[in-house]
């Protein structure tokens, strides 16, 4: 199994193999095998919740390409209480502290509650990028007693639960207090009550609305006590437990998780293998973007990236691409790193279509294979035109106002990327249009990082004063050729260097003619840039 390539070469092919191996060996049914990721909507959704639905759909993918029927189900959190008011949003909802998000009013008065409007944003994104899911709500899965037996077996052994949860890590809330969360009767709250007993025969949870620290600060509660019906969705499972209900109730074979949430996996682990008597599905860990600072791209710390944002600049395959490039290791991330993967997403699509080729037949054929995933296996007939975008860019931030679209094109046309009269197709016209949205956004468009030797760094700053007072692209031309020479550089790594800092790939126009349509200035600038890294 090692030395064979499994379906497309890629690690989410291999990962549906050995969910298929385990399902087997386990003796469960293989009709369908499902996946799961976890949908949050307490807040705006980032990038990173998107990696959940990218990876588990990808393995669903290859486990449909391997011959079994497979399905990925989004989980809405959406019993989940408002912990903390994101960045952004208005203050007035801190009276809707601990409330729970689908009982709390969208403050955009456009869904039907607070919840529904943050759920739909990333369901919005899954679909742009042509990810297929089961939708389960959790408010509708309490409300419908999914879970109910999950929540019987759980509230009847929480002496156990709660010694699981202290050996793991150290917890000891639940050795006193039921792992299981009422919605308070009298002030609409969740994580203020304190379930006290369970009378199995009644399906009922007595509780006390004492109060709760939440994310640093004190929620008082109301005092109220009271009492719930659990087959009726008038509380919910702590995280102590839900997810190893989630995946009994659901029959769940594969869930990746983020790092962050590795003790509560743990946990739901061995709830579920010794408690709910089911082995816990397949899981691969992966770690967290961060934003260049170093924090972590969070929905509530104001450092928030939303999949609308990277669709305003990129294509929705490229942010694809960001998910299933690699599962391991922490990344830093931020809205500059959005051309260099629409650059790489053409890289695979010249890989993919033959235009360029490896020697080491593997990566070749996981490569070709995570082109594929990118499109969620639904790859374009042909390939598209390929325009660095960077050089987009700076046309667009030098095209006369509202005119971009025409601009742009007769400069291709010129630079052959397109023949005379020949207009962009959509593929084109969209890239046209994230690259004039970049230039509405941002001043700078951010060069492709090359290092430079001490010879190319002299050239790069000779090069500079001609450009200061040459205005002929011919005599431009002659003098990148001429510079390259004098300083012991082969001219084609000069210009190799020149076009990569300038349009993040390795060759384009003749340079000489495009500089100058790129305004002098403009280049100096990213030049001097270049230099100062």
């Amino acid at each position: 199994m090692n030395n064979k390539i499994i379906g497309r070469g890629t690690w989410y092919d291999k990962m549906a193999a050995k969910v298929v191996e385990r399902e087997r060996k386990l003796g469960r049914s293989l009709d369908v095998i499902r996946t799961e990721m976890g949908l949050g909507a307490s807040g705006f959704p980032h990038i990173g919740s998107l990696g959940d639905a990218a990876r588990a759909y990808a393995v669903t993918l290859a486990l449909r390409e391997q011959g079994y029927r497979s399905e990925l189900i989004a989980f809405c959190d959406d019993k989940d209480g408002l912990r903390k008011v994101p960045a952004g949003l208005p203050k007035s909802l801190e009276k809707y502290l601990g409330f729970p998000v689908t009982d709390i009013p969208d403050p955009f008065k456009c869904h039907e509650s607070y919840g529904k409007h943050m759920s739909s944003l990333l369901l919005e994104a899954l679909d742009k990028c042509g990810i297929e899911y089961h939708y389960v709500s959790a408010k509708d899965a309490y409300e419908k007693g999914l879970l109910n037996n999950e929540i019987r077996k759980l509230l009847l052994d929480a002496k156990k639960v709660g010694e699981i949860v202290k050996e793991e890590v150290g917890q000891e809330r639940y050795t006193e207090v039921l792992p299981y969360f009422p919605i308070c009767g009298n002030c609409g709250r969740i994580y203020t009550t304190k379930a006290l007993e369970f009378l199995p025969d009644e399906n009922k949870v007595l509780y006390v609305c004492e109060g709760m620290e939440i994310k640093g600060r004190w929620i008082e509660g109301c005092g109220h006590k009271g009492e719930v019906n659990i087959t009726k969705g008038e509380g919910k499972l702590s995280w102590k437990g839900e997810f190893a209900a989630r995946w009994k109730a659901l029959n769940i074979s594969f869930e990746a998780y983020g790092k962050d949430i590795a003790d509560s996996v743990r946990v739901n682990d061995r709830i579920s293998r010794e408690i709910l008597g089911y082995e816990p599905p397949s899981h691969a860990r992966y770690e967290m973007f961060l934003d260049k600072s170093g924090k972590k791209i969070s929905k509530s710390t104001g450092n928030v990236f939303t999949p609308q944002v990277w669709f305003r600049y990129g294509s929705p395959q490229s942010l694809m691409l960001l998910m299933l490039k690699r599962f391991v290791g922490t990344r830093t991330l931020d809205v500059t790193d959005i051309p260099s993967y629409m650059n790489k997403l053409d890289y695979l699509e010249d890989i993919y279509f033959g235009k360029k080729t490896l020697k080491d037949k593997r990566e070749l054929t996981k490569l070709k294979g995570l082109y594929e995933y990118c499109w969620v296996l639904k790859p374009p007939p042909k390939p598209s035109v390929h325009v660095p975008y960077n050089m987009l860019a700076f046309l667009a931030k030098i095209a006369p106002k509202d005119k971009e679209m025409d601009f742009i094109t007769e400069k291709l046309q010129s630079y052959s990327y397109l023949q005379k009269g020949q207009q962009p197709d959509e593929n084109l016209k969209k890239r046209m249009e994230y690259a004039i949205n970049w230039v509405r956004d941002f001043e700078e468009i951010k060069e492709t990082a090359v290092t430079l030797k001490t010879e190319e760094r002299n050239a790069i700053k000779e090069l500079i004063q001609a450009l200061k007072t040459e205005e002929d692209p011919e005599k431009i031309q002659n003098a990148i050729f001429n510079t390259a020479k004098k300083h012991g550089i082969p001219p084609p790594e000069f210009f190799k260097t020149l076009y990569t800092i300038l349009i993040g790939t390795p060759q384009g126009p003749r340079l000489g003619p495009y500089i100058i349509a790129m305004g002098k200035q403009n280049v100096i600038e990213a030049l001097q840039r270049a230099l100062s890294k």
